[in-house]
């Protein structure tokens, strides 16, 4: 009987064991972070990266950092539950990559664009609408007073009104439709160009999928920031819950 009894325990413990590996396959969040540059290099680029790898451990999620191209392909986005620009710059991706990325996006995928993340694909006219506005200019490093537009989970971090040292960017062709969740506050710093209506982080849906963008994080002291910090943290968790 004791024996009988050992082998019940045995089993109940395997299958536990297995159930849990299973349900951690299927709930682990897979994470692209791509920086590929073809134009100016951010030096914050290698902090950004650890940030969001320390970010997704602490959530059990998986990332894989690259800067090839040709990971932009239907067979390898199939298994990333959300893709980020960090800071890259110019023409990025091929033809073929651009197709491939595109359908994800339609086809339900997530996607995150940090600060440079406007400074990209200037000849793709999708990408343009896409991302919401490209960079047009900024002015020197300095503090400025940012505004929460709308309540949303990705901006619960800051208060209503805060001030934070960044490059603050000007942007052309802003998207009309875009939900936006933080402004710039242009009288409380010098070379804003967007007037009173200064967008700084938005969102959309693309097809089935959604996107979201923010302005912040050009400076390497900008993802040590607590609540940077956080509202990367909670861009994330929005996008993939």
């Amino acid at each position: 009987m004791k024996k009988i009894f050992l082998l019940l325990s045995v089993s109940i413990l395997i299958l536990s064991c297995n159930s849990t590996k299973k349900s951690d396959f299927l709930t682990k969040k897979n994470v692209l972070v791509f920086t590929k540059t073809n134009g100016f290099r951010h030096s914050s680029i290698e902090t950004g990266v650890t940030a969001l790898k320390e970010i997704a451990s602490e959530n059990k999620w998986a990332v894989q950092h690259s800067e090839d191209s040709l990971i932009f392909n239907s067979e390898n986005l199939k298994d990333f539950d959300l893709v980020i620009f960090l800071n890259t710059t110019g023409d990025i991706l091929g033809e073929e990559q651009q197709v491939a990325f595109q359908n994800y996006m339609e086809l339900g995928g997530k996607f995150f664009g940090v600060h440079a993340a406007s400074d990209t694909e200037y000849e793709w006219p999708w990408y343009g609408e896409f991302i919401g506005g490209y960079f047009v200019s900024h002015p020197k490093t300095q503090k400025a007073r940012v505004v929460k537009k709308e309540k949303h989970k990705t901006v619960e971090a800051f208060p209503d009104s805060f001030e934070r040292t960044d490059e603050w960017y000007n942007f052309k062709n802003l998207n009309p439709d875009v939900k936006v969740t933080l402004t710039l506050d242009e009288s409380s710093y010098e070379g804003g160009k967007n007037g009173v209506y200064h967008p700084h982080a938005w969102y959309h849906k693309v097809g089935d999928g959604k996107m979201y963008y923010t302005g912040g994080g050009h400076t390497e002291e900008s993802y040590s920031e607590p609540q940077f910090r956080q509202h990367l943290e909670d861009v994330m968790k929005w996008l993939v819950e």
